[in-house]
């Protein structure tokens, strides 16, 4: 995989992808939270592009934010504890690939770096 960040998302709720969860992508740069690019996790719980490409990406303090409240009020159910999910991590080595994905429930969730 060439080097870049993706993410993706999972209902463990239902077993499967979270469609329609928007990300959002920001830069943490010196106490500033600049905001990079947005999308939407299509029906396979994916993003259709990295979020950041190879020439994009650089090394730095990212933060990700997850609309889980809106996913699940508009979707499988109207309750959840959750409203936004951030992720905050940081890139290291531009060169590699980066991916960060999301496993989520109403009441709960979990990250790690994956491949």
């Amino acid at each position: 995989m060439s080097a870049g960040l993706t993410t993706h998302v999972l209902d463990t709720s239902r077993e499967g992808p979270a469609e329609g969860v928007e990300v959002t992508l920001f830069r943490l740069k010196e106490g500033d939270r600049e905001r990079v690019t947005s999308a939407v996790t299509n029906h396979d719980g994916r993003v259709d592009e990295p979020l950041l490409d190879a020439e994009e990406i650089e090394a730095g303090t990212f933060e990700l934010v997850f609309d889980v409240g809106t996913y699940y009020r508009e979707g499988p159910t109207e309750s959840t504890f959750l409203d936004e999910v951030p992720v905050r991590f940081l890139i290291d080595d531009p060169s590699e690939h980066y991916h960060v994905p999301l496993l989520l429930s109403p009441g709960s969730y979990t990250t790690y770096r994956g491949s």
